[in-house]
């Protein structure tokens, strides 16, 4: 049953969806990509997954995605990171799972970061990151933008971009992208204070994997995988790709069991 959270205030407030399943500690929790939401198919799966164990999960919708409220034009990074944290404090406080697509990828770095400051011991227990997008509304977007996107953005402060994924094209905000230049953090060591499993596919057209080896060369090599899959796409939805985000996130799991036993 869908639960729900406030976040923010007055003209900022938005009310998040939440679907938590009770199970055994640590929660794994999910954060969805760009325009997707918490009933996409890689969440599903793992639903099914912690239901067949006994696991604690956790999703929710950003706001202007699915079930929850707001509007998809207003949303930023910053606003996005909020409801992420919000979801982990009211639902997953003590050494989460964070698993994020694309997107939501960035924003579960942030998060655990963010989370590693505050709350040292009991910051996320691993990150699992399928297509990490980091940084994505510079690198992957204004960087590659033609001259006219730009100008566009500029001066109307929205380009409607195609998709491969959706008959409506993406509202590319000015907003968006401003924001997203407070939270870019390619440019030196990201300290997550976790270990993290990234699952990249090399015929990604979205998130190159260059982009993934790009974000490798940032963490801290002792506690980093990588799994390229030669002839995996963006989604990594197939029922062999899904197989490999499930034997993911049960290696964090039995790190983070082996290290409280």
């Amino acid at each position: 049953m869908t639960s729900w959270i406030e976040v923010g205030e007055g003209a900022e407030a938005r009310r998040i969806a939440v679907l938590a399943r009770e199970g055994a500690a640590p929660p794994v929790v999910w954060f969805g990509g760009f325009r997707s939401d918490m009933r996409a198919t890689k969440a599903e799966a793992l639903d099914a997954w912690a239901a067949a164990r006994n696991q604690a999960f956790v999703r929710f919708d950003y706001s202007g995605h699915g079930e929850s409220g707001g509007s998809f034009i207003d949303g930023t990074i910053s606003r996005w990171l909020e409801e992420g944290l919000a979801v982990l404090r009211a639902y997953a406080r003590r050494r989460p799972i964070l698993v994020g697509s694309s997107m939501g990828a960035w924003i579960a770095t942030l998060a655990a970061l963010q989370l590693a400051r505050e709350c040292g011991d009991e910051r996320p227990a691993g990150l699992v990151l399928i297509a990490p997008a980091i940084d994505f509304t510079e690198r992957l977007m204004w960087d590659a933008f033609p001259a006219d996107v730009r100008d566009t953005i500029v001066r109307e402060g929205v380009y409607r971009r195609p998709s491969l994924y959706s008959e409506e094209p993406y509202p590319i905000t000015a907003k968006l992208i401003e924001d997203g230049r407070g939270h870019l953090i390619l440019g030196g060591p990201i300290q997550t204070g976790a270990p993290v499993h990234i699952l990249q596919g090399m015929r990604d057209p979205d998130v190159p994997w260059e982009h993934a080896m790009h974000f490798v060369e940032r963490l801290p090599g002792e506690n980093v995988q990588l799994t390229l899959i030669k002839d995996g796409d963006h989604r990594l939805s197939r029922p062999e790709d899904l197989e490999r985000l499930l034997r993911a996130v049960e290696a964090v799991l039995g790190r983070e069991t082996d290290r409280v036993s």
